[in-house]
């Protein structure tokens, strides 16, 4: 069963102050792979695998989490989604993870400058910009400047998020300056601004855009060519299920792996 902190089902939370309650349930891991096993026999297999993601690949990461467990009986992947910044914060205070995925390089350096993982960052897939539009862009945005026009409720992820340090990039490479009406700490919660009709755009991945269907529109900029984002992945130094966590991995970066993840608009590497 996915276990996912944005689902409905049991959760976990992650965000500045919660690390506690993280810790609670390192009870969940379990031990059962062991590293000197080969990871690629189903037979050896099981436990649960806990996953930090960014907020961008929920889409994606709860279907090859769910393909996974089909593969593979007896196990179980646990997800934590959310900005990355704050995933690695979560990990460097001793938040139990086995799996991390940041939306760039960046965030994970975070963790891998304070402490090993088991293997170098591999970088499995790559995203690009979009302005997310009220349904049929009602404002008539058609280009980045767009977004400085007087009046207009725009929304950027923060600065210390990949989709933020994203954004003031392309901003800084058409020469424009945009005061928003927030700053979110994610792109899903950027998002949810325009969803909701409390801003009329948001500067966010296309992927999410994509994920929202018919709730926003999405508009293209030149400007996002130069500002797209490395997503890395890394098996953690204490990961509790190595064994499986590897095989979770290797999942990602497979065949199957990028056909889900470039059916939700990512980028190949």
């Amino acid at each position: 069963m996915i276990r996912s902190a944005q689902g409905t089902r049991r959760t976990l939370q992650l965000a500045a102050g919660t690390v506690a309650a993280l810790l609670a349930v390192s009870a969940c891991s379990s031990s059962d792979a062991a590293p000197g096993k080969d990871a690629s026999s189903s037979s050896e297999l099981s436990g649960t695998v806990t996953v930090f993601a960014a907020a961008s690949l929920q889409e994606s990461f709860e279907k090859l989490g769910t393909a996974f467990e089909k593969q593979h009986p007896g196990t179980e992947i646990t997800f934590s989604f959310g900005g990355s910044d704050s995933l690695a914060a979560g990990i460097n205070s001793g938040a139990p993870a086995d799996v991390f995925a940041a939306a760039s390089p960046t965030t994970m350096a975070l963790v891998t400058d304070q402490r090993a993982t088991a293997g170098t960052p591999a970088t499995f897939v790559r995203n690009r910009l979009q302005i997310a539009t009220l349904p049929g862009n009602p404002d008539r945005i058609t280009s980045l400047k767009d977004l400085a026009k007087p009046g207009l409720k725009v929304v950027l992820c923060d600065r210390t998020v990949p989709c933020g340090a994203a954004a003031q990039k392309a901003l800084k490479a058409g020469g424009l300056k945009v005061t928003p009406v927030s700053y979110e700490q994610d792109v899903k919660s950027a998002l949810t601004k325009v969803e909701l009709k409390e801003a009329d755009a948001a500067v966010v991945y296309r992927t999410d855009v994509r994920a929202a269907g018919d709730k926003v529109d999405g508009v293209d900029f030149p400007e996002s060519a130069g500002a797209v984002n490395d997503y890395p992945i890394a098996l953690l130094d204490n990961a509790r299920n190595p064994g499986t966590a590897k095989a979770f991995i290797a999942l990602v970066r497979s065949a199957e792996g990028r056909k889900v993840l470039s059916g939700a608009g990512f980028l190949e590497p």
